[in-house]
């Protein structure tokens, strides 16, 4: 049996394949490790995961998630798998690495993350061979809803809509813009905050401002990254909640911009389950 993981800060979706076929799949608590401990990871991973693969011998486990970009916070998670399930074989990479496994399978392709956060990469085939850094919702992270989140209330709070948008907004979410400003500045996860916004973005698209305010994030994106690749002649993969819900908007973008998007998802989990159940029949 091998473990497939999806994993995120806030949740983990787990997968168990036996021989190339679906078992089950269960969810178990974030694990970035720029936050928790690999102690901390693996007694969630006792207590929550070890009982569901009922004594089946695991083969592997293969762990893509949120964090996992560079080898010592990759230890953090491997060594907590090692812990807690008494497996070696384990692939620990990063949540890029996963999305382009999951959306390029064996062929090389421009695999990008629309979410919380956005981040793109060329994939050989086999791996990563290039990346435009992400920079985080401050310096980058174009496109995704953290920035979608903060242009849309700067906009909002500095009275760049059209009358009675902002009121519909601060009376939807409760919230003054003393409270947004001391979120933003004050509170913790702040790009979480922002993002939270993205699914009143999306009902308002009818606006002409809204939506061009989307429409050049996403350009932004297709620019600052996606452009710097070898597009024209390879595929163009999209996976994330951003990307799947404004998908219309951005395969706009995609076409004034006379880019070829070839697939949106909004998990990578079903792209990595063909992947995996391929490699046990392939070998």
């Amino acid at each position: 049996m091998i473990l497939l993981a999806d994993g995120g800060s806030t949740k983990i979706d787990w997968v168990f394949l036996e021989k190339g076929k679906l078992l089950k799949r269960i969810q178990t608590k974030g694990a970035n490790p720029f936050y928790r401990t690999s102690g901390d990871i693996a007694e969630e991973l006792r207590v929550n995961l070890l009982p569901e693969t009922n004594q089946l011998p695991i083969e592997s486990v293969h762990f893509f998630g949120a964090g996992c970009a560079n080898p010592e916070k990759n230890e953090v998670i491997r060594e907590a798998i090692r812990f807690s399930l008494g497996v070696d074989n384990i692939e620990v990479g990063s949540d890029l690495l996963g999305a382009a496994k999951a959306l390029c399978g064996h062929r090389p392709g421009i695999a990008c993350i629309l979410g919380t956060g956005s981040n793109s990469g060329y994939y050989d085939g086999k791996r990563l061979a290039d990346n435009v850094s992400p920079l985080g919702y401050i310096l980058g992270d174009e496109g995704s809803g953290a920035v979608l989140g903060k242009l849309f209330v700067g906009a909002c709070l500095k009275n760049q809509f059209s009358p009675g948008l902002k009121e519909a907004f601060l009376t939807e979410t409760g919230l003054t813009s003393v409270d947004i400003i001391e979120r933003v500045y004050q509170g913790a996860l702040p790009n979480r905050f922002l993002a939270s916004f993205t699914p009143f973005i999306k009902r308002n698209l009818h606006d002409s401002d809204v939506y061009d305010l989307v429409a050049k994030s996403f350009e932004d994106f297709f620019r600052r990254n996606v452009m710097q690749y070898d597009y024209q002649n390879h595929p163009i993969h999209f996976t994330g909640s951003v990307a799947f819900h404004f998908q219309v908007v951005l395969k706009e973008v995609a076409d004034h911009l006379d880019l070829k998007i070839e697939s949106i998802v909004a998990s990578p989990m079903e792209g990595l389950l063909s992947y995996y159940s391929s490699c046990f029949k392939y070998g």
